[in-house]
């Protein structure tokens, strides 16, 4: 089948990309800037890329056609505080008169759980999607979850981070709440199950693991899970905006997603029914099995996604096409030279800097550089890097992006996301002679 896959650079669409691929599909990807996209040159090869903005106004120049089934994995809670719920609906109606011009026959979206009737700013923005989607021409397949459990998704980073960094916790009263976490590969199960399905069409479904357990008491399993220590201690008058100071401050996660999930856990997010389960005889592992299987990935050095390399984690909403070239005038070069012996060694050493080995010289330094722009309200140092030792074009790296890296031009080019007086390039480059 052909398939259309937005959000393709997204945490959960880079986790279905090679699922998709796997079983033969052909795959268009649904992206806004070509250059974020972090595949590597085998994967980019069998796949086409359709670059498209789903917020701006609808051209079909380059719209791609006769597309069996589509995935809407598109959200925007991480880039807006205050208009998300707007531009999600806006990607929603453009989705639309895409999807009649590409002739497409099922839609498959990706919602939040929504059983709760006092929903968050957040979640009445997904049922409102799901109401705009419905109006449109193809059949749509909803699968509602609540929190995903994965190495690289950001509840698990935001849980992974809290608890390895405090010894202590002092916590809000929403950790109380009740939720119903998945494991990311039984969402995937879903996902994929669900298509071309005649009793799934023009349905919604929740989809939940095994266990319905607080916030607190993830954290609590968590702890235990990696044979850590951890005390929570929990307060009535914790406002939700000091909340989303906490979270900003202790874990990776941008202000703009804290202040949204911290709206999003004062609301129970627990499924009403298993009827898709049943009928494609998944049986979902417990929260602490998905704790361990993500740890398997995050020792062995292979976590294929992280929601950190997406763009919603990135200061800049220009094309990283346009920032590739270093300006020849006004601008300000420092450069250093340095004769080698081992390029290969050199080129290692190169390929895995940042992160948890740091900047070679001055480590001190850039980390008073990361608090200080944490401060102001920038990416700081706390995003790390998704590969110990492996980088593609796109992703993130501490408070940079990777425009460029090829290690056979022994090239690599990164993009200042931190908060600058402008803009701002580092440069790692090989010549022989």
């Amino acid at each position: 089948m052909k398939i259309l896959l937005t959000g393709a650079n997204g945490y959960v669409g880079r986790r279905l990309l090679p699922v998709l691929l796997e079983q033969g599909h052909e795959v268009v990807c649904a992206v806004r800037d070509k250059s974020r996209l972090s595949l590597d040159q085998q994967v980019l090869s069998l796949i086409t890329v359709w670059e498209v903005d789903f917020l701006e106004e609808v051209n079909l120049q380059n719209c791609p056609k006769n597309i069996d089934i589509g995935y809407f994995l598109i959200h925007s809670m991480s880039s807006s505080i205050g208009s998300f719920d707007t531009m999600e609906a806006t990607t929603a109606e453009n989705f639309n008169s895409y999807s009649e011009y590409m002739n497409l026959k099922q839609v498959i979206y990706l919602s939040g759980i929504v059983n709760d009737p006092k929903l968050s700013k957040h979640m009445l923005s997904r049922s409102n999607v799901e109401k705009i989607l419905c109006g449109g021409k193809p059949a749509l397949t909803v699968l509602k979850a609540g929190i995903i459990v994965g190495s690289g998704s950001s509840s698990f980073e935001i849980i992974r981070d809290l608890c390895e960094k405090l010894p202590i916790m002092i916590t809000p009263k929403w950790v109380l709440t009740k939720t119903q976490p998945i494991a990311i590969r039984d969402v995937i199960q879903y996902l994929v199950g669900v298509q071309n399905r005649e009793d799934c069409l023009n349905e919604s479904f929740d989809i939940g693991g095994p266990n319905i357990i607080t916030y607190k008491q993830m954290m609590q399993l968590y702890v235990k899970a990696r044979g850590i220590r951890l005390a929570i201690f929990t307060i009535p008058f914790m406002t939700p905006k000091l909340s989303s100071y906490w979270l900003y401050f202790v874990t990776s996660t941008s202000y703009k997603l804290a202040i949204n999930l911290v709206d999003s856990m004062k609301v129970e997010v627990i499924c009403k029914d298993n009827r898709l389960q049943k009928l494609l005889k998944i049986k979902p592992i417990s929260y602490v099995d998905a704790i361990t299987l993500a740890f398997e990935k995050i020792e062995q050095n292979l976590v294929i996604s992280s929601w950190k390399d997406s763009l919603v984690s990135s200061r800049f909403k220009k094309k990283l096409s346009n920032y590739i070239q270093v300006p020849t005038f006004g601008c300000l070069k420092d450069s250093k030279q340095i004769p080698i012996n081992n390029p290969q060694q050199v080129l290692d050493n190169i390929w895995s800097i940042g992160g948890d080995k740091g900047w070679y010289y001055g480590n001190w330094m850039w980390r008073i550089r990361g608090s200080i722009d944490k401060i102001f309200g920038g990416v700081g140092l706390r995003r790390g890097r998704t590969s110990p030792t492996h980088i593609i074009n796109g992703d993130s790296l501490d408070f940079w992006r990777v425009l460029l890296a090829d290690r056979e031009q022994k090239r690599l080019l990164l993009f200042a996301e931190m908060r600058v007086p402008g803009e701002a390039w580092l440069e790692f480059c090989l010549v022989l002679k």
